[in-house]
């Protein structure tokens, strides 16, 4: 279904993950009656499983809901979308922790988000940092009818993604599904640090055009 979305991330040595026996049971015990909510869900559980394109649809969700989370709060705008972006990263990589009888995606996404901000303030040595000020964000469950404008950002993702020159979409590549992180991209294709978060930043600016959210 995801075509361009596959073919950026073919030949991804070591990428693909083992793919756990996750039920799906979870969401009826939860007695989840949203649609939208139940959607998003299912399709963290189907990250956990190594596919990506849950893990587009997750993307095009909540990367500009989390950079408008981190601006509401006072980030920089920059920090913002550096935020975002760590975020949907952790969602990848921890995917499989994830338990929808506990908790619904927004909820455990916002949570990896809310946690990378309190490490940056904490690194950054600010006095205090106040967990019910940061847990004031409004209810990110979307309503049914956000489902089909969901399916339209994920496609202009993909058309996004194909569009990316070859180095942009090598460090996409192997930031987000082959988990490597910066210093060790920059030793993988011999070029210095800078250059590969040059890449990765003018990457997810033509992903941010082009799902809308590049004046958020």
């Amino acid at each position: 279904m995801i075509a361009p979305l596959a073919t950026l991330l073919t030949h991804a040595a070591g990428a693909d993950r083992a793919k756990p026996d996750r039920p799906r049971a979870g969401l009826a015990a939860r007695g989840c009656d949203d649609p939208a909510a139940a959607r998003l869900s299912a399709d963290l559980v189907a990250v956990a499983a190594g596919d990506r394109q849950a893990f587009a649809r997750l993307f095009a969700h909540f990367a500009p809901r989390v950079k408008a989370y981190m601006l509401k709060l006072g980030m920089p705008a920059q920090r913002a979308e550096d935020l975002a972006q760590d975020t949907m990263l952790s969602v990848w990589r921890k995917a499989q922790l994830y338990d929808p009888a506990k908790a619904e995606a927004a909820t455990w996404v916002f949570t990896i988000a809310r946690n990378l901000r309190i490490d940056v303030l904490r690194r950054e040595r600010h006095p205090e940092v106040s967990d019910d000020e940061l847990l004031e964000h409004e209810d990110d469950r979307p309503p049914a009818d956000e489902l089909l404008d969901g399916d339209r950002r994920a496609r202009r993702l993909r058309g996004a993604l194909a569009a990316l020159t070859p180095e942009q979409a090598e460090v996409v590549r192997l930031s987000f599904f082959a988990d490597l992180a910066h210093p060790a991209i920059a030793e993988r294709l011999d070029v210095p640090l800078g250059t590969v978060k040059s890449r990765l930043r003018l990457a997810m600016a033509k992903i941010r055009k082009a799902l809308g959210d590049d004046d958020r």
